[in-house]
């Protein structure tokens, strides 16, 4: 039985100083997207809008407290629409001040506070898509509803939650890496 033997051939590592030195280095804080940047202040921004258009279409029908999931809906807008003016109110406060909002208990606030939140906005999107897709399509009763109301109401909570969840990412990232 023949074995062939590994051979070492010997390399000359390079200086770790030299390209230590040379290597731009990135931190956390700089990431847009983050608390207290104006990324993170667009996301904000945007989860307020289509919140708020959401929470807006879906109060503005009469029978939407007939049904368990638009209730949840509306319930998990308003409460989405208020964490992220808040929070967005308080990224142009860091944003004119100059302040970096990347302390340890502050991002772990905004972690658990983005994860609730995008969750109920999640949950509460696809049940209300749920019923919707059942009074659509399933019943046929779209002529007695408001159904392009509902579609554009659950549409603005997917759309709600889709920016709120690269804040949580971004924030539970930060929380991640200290």
């Amino acid at each position: 039985m023949s074995v062939s033997n590994a051979s070492v051939h010997p390399v000359d590592a390079p200086s770790l100083q030299t390209e230590a030195a040379n290597v731009p280095r990135v931190r956390m804080k700089d990431v847009q997207g983050m608390p207290g940047t104006i990324g993170g202040f667009f996301l904000r921004f945007a989860q307020f809008v289509f919140a708020a258009v959401s929470l807006c279409v879906m109060a503005t029908t009469g029978d939407f407290p007939s049904v368990t999931a638009f209730c949840y809906l509306v319930a998990a807008a308003g409460l989405q629409s208020l964490w992220s003016l808040s929070l967005g109110i308080l990224d142009i406060y860091a944003l004119l001040v100059g302040r970096c909002l990347q302390n340890s208990r502050v991002v772990s606030l905004f972690a658990v506070g983005d994860g609730v939140t995008s969750t109920l906005t999640f949950a509460a999107a696809c049940a209300s898509a749920g019923i919707t897709v059942l009074i659509g399509n399933d019943l046929g009763v779209c002529s007695q509803n408001h159904c392009l109301e509902f579609e554009t109401a659950t549409a603005m909570a997917f759309l709600s939650w889709f920016c709120a969840l690269p804040s949580f990412l971004l924030n539970f990232w930060s929380l991640a890496s200290r």
